[in-house]
């Protein structure tokens, strides 16, 4: 009988977990032949999630759970959800039940036909304003235009990956990860299908402008070296400008005797050379912060406590995380 590990990153979702758990019920009564564990990562809740999570493993046994010290993010959240799933596929779903747990149903169908990575892709989301969905649109745009690596619009961590595919995703073990361009660089067999999102179904969203800005970032920076390449151009243009500015102002002052421009000039150039300069830096900075985060090569993340005895496991986790 083959096995399907849901891998369920969660941070503070209390009021969520009874309605989530209730529908990946009834979604595995569905599944004919498979056999179905629920693996929760619990991202370091400061509520009571991860005992309402053990309350929810005393009677049901297929429900697991592993404890991060603290919390890590989503994206480290999944890479341990993929270190300790031990399905022939693994399926991850956000907790906030935005996600509908059905169309697993659907993703297995395809998995069953070969298909190594079906992901999903929301074609709508209900309360969400048009500035938020222009504003995804554009920056999926800018990013497939910035690297050479297959980006799939909307399509986020929703998704069904066989084995094969959380093997390779383990083997990746950056600290600034992006595991939505990871997906894309692995390859293998994909399909797509789609999906209209769901208000959450309790609580507050954890995603912050300055989280998503830092995601957008570890996108463009993790896998595009453009920015870098941009500036270089940027400051050969300027610096070419600049030499035309300044036989002008030669020639004016040869031929047409004219006096060259003073303190006003002089100090609007400095002032725009010097924000670009500045800019050009941060971008610089940007990369070189990526560098020497990663050669500290720090552990991803560290467990406080896991669910039954993993002791015995061939391939022990403490040599992942």
């Amino acid at each position: 009988m083959k096995t399907i590990t849901i891998v369920i990153p969660i941070y503070n979702e209390e009021e969520v977990l009874p309605q989530l758990v209730r529908r990946l019920d009834d979604m595995s009564k569905s599944l004919t032949n498979i056999e179905c564990e629920f693996l929760f990562i619990n991202d370091g809740s400061e509520d009571q999630t991860l005992n309402k999570i053990k309350e929810i493993r005393e009677k049901d046994p297929r429900v697991n759970y592993v404890d991060l010290s603290r919390n890590f993010g989503k994206e480290l959240a999944m890479l341990a959800g993929f270190d300790y799933a031990d399905g022939d596929a693994v399926v991850v779903i956000d907790g906030d039940l935005q996600q509908p747990p059905e169309l697993i149903l659907e993703m297995v169908k395809w998995w069953d036909k070969g298909y190594d990575d079906i992901y999903a892709v929301r074609v709508d989301r209900k309360g969400e304003s048009k500035l938020k969905k222009w504003t995804s649109e554009l920056y999926y745009k800018l990013i497939q235009q910035m690297t050479t690596e297959k980006v799939y619009p909307l399509a986020g961590d929703f998704r069904l990956l066989d084995k094969k595919c959380v093997a390779a995703l383990r083997e990746l073990r950056e600290s600034e990860r992006y595991t939505k361009g990871m997906y894309g660089w692995i390859g293998f067999k994909k399909k797509q299908l789609t999906y209209v999102a769901d208000e959450r179904a309790a609580g507050l969203t954890k995603w912050n402008f300055p989280k998503l800005f830092k995601l957008a970032m570890d996108g463009i920076t993790s896998y595009s070296t453009i920015p870098l390449k941009v500036w270089s151009y940027i400051g050969f243009t300027i610096s070419f400008l600049s030499f035309v500015f300044l036989l002008i102002e030669i020639g004016k002052t040869i031929f047409l005797e004219t006096n060259v421009a003073g303190y006003p000039t002089l100090l609007a150039g400095v002032l725009f050379l010097g924000g670009i300069q500045l800019i050009s830096l941060g971008v610089i900075g940007e990369y070189l912060g990526r560098v020497f985060i990663e050669t500290k090569r720090r552990p991803p993340y560290f467990i406080r406590e896991k669910s039954g005895d993993d002791s015995n496991r061939e391939d022990s986790k403490e040599d992942w995380s």
